[in-house]
């Protein structure tokens, strides 16, 4: 199911409802250590640019929308 709305909390947790009204707490601290996401770490960065992208949870990083430059979860 595609996810609707994603809400961040300052502990870089993030409620994610889905579209058939599952509501899951993602634990985000786990990617912190990886590279990639390494942004994140900054939580203003976390907060700001959290984000349903594509129907997934993503961080738009860029600010343009653009699904090829955000960060997502698969």
């Amino acid at each position: 199911y595609d996810i609707v709305q994603v809400v961040p909390y300052d502990d870089y947790t993030v409620y994610v409802y889905f579209e058939d009204g599952k509501i899951v707490c993602y634990d985000a601290k786990s990617l912190l250590d990886k590279p990639v996401f390494a942004p994140l770490k900054d939580i203003n960065v976390f907060m700001n640019t959290c984000t349903v992208l594509n129907g997934t949870l993503a961080w738009d990083i860029s600010g343009d929308r653009d699904g090829s430059k955000c960060l997502d979860i698969d």
